[in-house]
């Protein structure tokens, strides 16, 4: 994955922090990519006035939520970090964000260590944010480096949180995909998820450990960050993982939970579909039980299950059987603004839906404007077009009602006088 680096000075600034809302999160988002424009699109100057205030009024309220993340109230602190992490969402803030990168982190690393619970998680969370919207560089190397001893510690802390538990799993994988350069280090962090999820196998007997749900989440957590990361090891290390969990991977399939299973199932799709990029030949020993068990998950008809997760889970597993049988991938076309992106292999399905998690609705804009996430789905330089380009664009609902009244008063008059000459006709 290409790495542009990137070096930024620390900087701050102070100012009250005011009510945060939904349609702050989403104020003109796309005002800031004026540079990436004609300024000629720009048709009303006073538009553009009422922007830069608007700008400005958003900006001011992210500099009050970088200054409560250390406030002493831990409920200004989570309305702190809902506030960024929203607004990281929905907007490209990198120029922002890099000037106040260092207090930033100093921010996520306080509620971290201090916090408890819904604290910790939208801590984890606004740390994976940021580094999503630094990207691959010095940056995000930096904030990781900070981060990744408190994550770590967080991770294998049985005594700790299993809310913040999960997040820093999920977390721990997505900066460690962006930001990590060291091979070893992606290694070692990959051995934390395991240490994690290999707790849910089945044993060799039969007998299945006894976990509660938010500790099965946490084991799902730790395995969709583990092959995550299986997306950009070398060949050597992918080598390493095939011989030693893809013959026990399959005991994950018998879990009582229904994300376990479904989690379990692409992750086995996403290892043949890269062990066959590795030797086309690949085969596994006990291949034909595991496609009875994929088969018999793709058609369960449980009655003590619910009718939602079955349906969820033979959907999953129907996909999940045909890679494993023939090496096929059912193609989804994602449309974002203008252009559209096709996900053709669980390696990019695993990453979109890794960067989704976070994201949210904000996942198309981020395609569209995103330099990271597009260099990560080869998607070239951001093609993005201001916000008077994009309405011109859209057609409204009255716009779309004229349009069709005066389509079908044009197709009455054509047919009035088709049938007039056959009238004509008729009579002659």
């Amino acid at each position: 994955m290409p790495r542009s680096k990137k070096r930024s000075g620390r900087g701050g600034q102070h100012g009250a922090v005011q009510p945060f809302s939904d349609e702050d999160a989403s104020i003109e988002t796309l005002s800031h990519c004026s540079s990436l424009t004609d300024p000629t699109s720009v048709a009303d100057e006073g538009a553009e006035a009422v922007d830069d205030m608007a700008q400005e009024d958003f900006q001011f309220k992210l500099k009050g939520f970088i200054d409560s993340t250390v406030d002493k109230s831990a409920k200004t602190r989570q309305g702190a970090l809902d506030g960024l992490k929203a607004a990281m969402a929905t907007r490209i803030l990198y120029e922002f964000i890099s000037e106040r990168r260092m207090t930033i982190t100093d921010g996520i690393e306080r509620c971290l260590k201090k916090g408890k619970g819904e604290e910790q998680r939208a801590a984890a969370s606004l740390a994976c944010l940021l580094c999503i919207q630094l990207g691959s560089g010095i940056e995000s190397e930096e904030v990781l480096k900070t981060l990744k001893p408190v994550f770590k510690n967080i991770l294998a802390d049985a005594s700790a949180s299993i809310q913040a538990r999960q997040a820093v799993a999920t977390s721990l994988g997505v900066c460690t995909l962006v930001a990590e350069d060291d091979v070893l280090d992606v290694q070692a962090t990959m051995e934390s998820f395991e240490g994690l999820f290999t707790r849910s196998y089945v044993r060799e007997d039969g007998s299945r450990p006894s976990l509660s749900p938010q500790a099965t989440q946490l084991h799902t957590n730790a395995l969709l960050a583990w092959a995550l990361l299986l997306t950009i090891c070398s060949g050597s290390q992918l080598k390493a993982v095939l011989s030693k969990h893809l013959p026990k991977l399959p005991r994950l399939l018998e879990s009582e939970d229904v994300n376990m299973r479904i989690a379990a199932g692409e992750t086995i799709a996403l290892l043949f579909e890269l062990a066959r990029d590795l030797d086309p030949e690949f085969e596994l020993d006990d291949w034909e039980a595991l496609c009875d068990k994929l088969n018999a998950l793709a058609t369960d008809c449980n009655k003590h299950r619910a009718k939602t997760d079955k349906r969820k889970q033979r959907s999953v597993f129907r996909d999940v059987l045909k890679a494993v049988e023939e090496g096929d991938f059912q193609p989804e076309t994602i449309r974002f603004g203008t252009e559209r992106m096709t996900i053709d292999s669980w390696n990019r399905k695993r990453m979109y839906d890794a960067f989704r998690e976070f994201v949210g609705t904000g996942m198309n804009y981020h395609l569209q404007a995103n330099e990271f996430i597009r260099d990560v789905f080869e998607l070239g330089p951001p093609m993005l077009v201001d916000s008077a380009t994009l309405k011109a664009m859209k057609i409204s609902r009255f716009e779309r009602h004229l349009y069709n009244s005066a389509a079908f008063k044009a197709r009455t008059k054509a047919r009035n006088k088709f049938r007039d000459k056959r009238v004509d006709v008729g009579e002659f």
